[in-house]
């Protein structure tokens, strides 16, 4: 056997028993190992919100485990609906639906960024308002309706006059 050949056989040989011992055992975030034999996984469904029919083939009886809301921006999209609205013409601005029945809003109107928040009306799922304020004094008040969690409409009223017909998300 020629010097080169032996060489590979020791260099491969060395390389596989140094690599032989070493594995991979995910860790749990209190650094405890997780190993899949030992930790069940428990089948996770998702239970539509409160308001919104079941999707079909879920049945109700089914067990849910407990999910986290996780805030989800929206986009909203303000036309206008007067004649003063029209000067400014189409705003858009975000919503960042905490999915606990609460808001954040958010829009520039003719370069004054106007903040303010979305709540839910107490006894419809599906309703809410939604008021914001500028640094120079504009303010606004919406009405709006969710068809879903992530799409609805409604009318906006600005301190100007302006009228707007507003639609959040997708």
């Amino acid at each position: 056997m020629s010097y080169p050949t032996k060489r590979a056989i020791v260099v491969a040989t060395l390389a596989a028993a140094a690599l032989s011992g070493c594995y991979i055992v995910p860790m749990a975030p209190d650094g405890s190992p997780m190993y899949a034999a030992a930790v069940p996984v428990p089948p996770v469904v998702l239970a539509p919100a409160p308001g919104y029919p079941a999707q079909a083939g879920v049945p109700a009886s089914v067990a849910t485990a407990p999910v986290p809301p996780v805030p989800q921006v929206l986009q909203a999209r303000l036309y206008p609906a007067n004649e003063v609205a029209t000067r400014t013409g189409m705003l858009s601005g975000t919503v960042t639906n905490m999915m606990t029945g609460k808001g954040r809003f958010q829009l520039d109107y003719a370069g004054d960024v106007l903040v303010g928040e979305a709540t839910r009306v107490p006894g419809d799922d599906r309703a809410g308002l939604a008021n914001a304020y500028g640094q120079r004094g504009t303010y606004m008040n919406c009405e709006y309706r969710m068809t879903t969690p992530y799409q609805g409409t409604g009318t906006c009223h600005l301190s100007t006059g302006a009228l707007y017909q507003v639609h959040i998300g997708g």
